[in-house]
């Protein structure tokens, strides 16, 4: 039985660069090292953004939806080889879907799982959730590169 692994925001910034007010996975479950894992985000509607997208009905915009799905992606590559002094550039994102709006106090999760692994270029499935229902999704191709 494969082990899976849980981590929390602290443990989330060993692997990529990212912060406050840019990071958007809060923690990681189900990590399966080098392979598969599920990010998470609770949306509090007190996210800055929230003041011009939209004010009478706030929307989280899809573009973060899809950033956190890269940061968990990033995790996930880094994670593999304890990669804590590289940083994971993304390449280009494919089929990207938005199906559904996210708002204040949704709990998005965010399902990634590598399809492809060619020496430093990743490939991930993507797919982004409120409950059991999708509101994004792509392809997503990464490399990881030396952090200089």
């Amino acid at each position: 039985m494969t082990k899976k692994i849980t981590l929390t925001q602290e443990e989330i910034k060993k692997y990529i660069p990212h912060r406050d007010p840019f990071l958007f996975v809060e923690t990681i479950e189900d990590l399966i090292t080098g392979e598969e894992g599920v990010g998470t985000y609770q949306v509090t509607g007190k996210e800055d953004f929230f003041r011009g997208h939209f004010p009478a009905r706030p929307v989280f915009p899809g573009v973060l939806i899809m950033e956190a799905l890269a940061q968990t992606a990033g995790v996930i590559g880094c994670h593999f080889s304890n990669f804590t002094d590289k940083l994971i550039f993304f390449m280009s994102m494919d089929n990207v879907k938005f199906r559904n709006p996210v708002g204040p106090g949704d709990l998005l999760k965010f399902r990634v799982k590598k399809v492809l692994m060619r020496s430093r270029v990743w490939k991930f499935d993507a797919k982004a959730y409120v409950g059991d229902k999708i509101v994004a999704e792509g392809i997503l191709t990464a490399m990881i590169m030396d952090n200089k």
